[in-house]
């Protein structure tokens, strides 16, 4: 994938994504990778309302965070977190909701030392790569919000190797973390999830709502 056409697809997701109530005000940030080998990712610059986001409004930086060419846009404040998920996921895309559900699934169901939100028997699990049954458990663990990045990082990184099989992370009050093989790949699950946080939300609502 050329970096125009990273640009051309993430903005086009950023509009959707407002359109649905999944992104609003500026909330949000979504990558793709450009290259693995030496790590490189077009990603959205930092404090940007989606729903009119251009390809002008894309980036690309190293794995050092470092934007290419000349711009004093800054990339998204969490680029490091998109960096990590690339490297320990090997994915193509990654992309951050901050969707009403998953920010009050995120906290209602955050209490333990391992906390997460557990989801089976849902025909649309079957969406995310690699599920083929509704009978499969998707863990989506839940991790503590913090402002430090390289911090936040570091546990993001320890996260995802606890929960090898997870296709997603929750921040905690404030929203969804996944990815994907390809942006549509990506796209497809924040779908998915979205779709499950909500139904889980009017159905069951978390232990601090009962």
């Amino acid at each position: 994938m050329t970096f125009a056409q990273a640009a051309s697809q993430l903005s086009a997701i950023g509009r959707r994504f407002y359109a649905r109530g999944w992104v609003m005000g500026t909330s949000g940030n979504f990558s793709a990778v450009l290259s693995h080998k030496p790590l490189r990712l077009a990603i959205t610059a930092s404090s940007l309302p989606k729903g009119t986001l251009r390809p002008s409004d894309i980036l690309q930086c190293d794995e050092h965070v470092r934007v290419a060419g000349r711009s004093a846009r800054k990339p998204s404040a969490e680029t490091r977190l998109h960096i990590e998920i690339a490297r320990r996921r090997a994915a193509g895309a990654v992309l951050h909701t901050h969707s009403v559900w998953s920010t009050m699934l995120s906290d209602a169901w955050a209490a333990g030392a391992d906390a997460g939100v557990a989801i089976e028997g849902y025909e649309m699990l079957k969406g995310l790569s690699g599920v083929t049954s509704h009978e499969h458990r998707e863990f989506v663990p839940i991790i503590d919000n913090d402002q430090d990045m390289t911090r936040l990082a570091g546990r993001v990184g320890e996260t995802l190797e606890r929960h090898l099989g997870a296709h997603a992370f929750l921040l905690r009050r404030h929203g969804l973390y996944t990815w994907g093989e390809t942006i549509a790949d990506a796209e497809r699950h924040v779908e998915i999830l979205e779709f499950l946080f909500e139904t889980i939300g009017r159905t069951q609502g978390g232990p601090s709502w009962r």
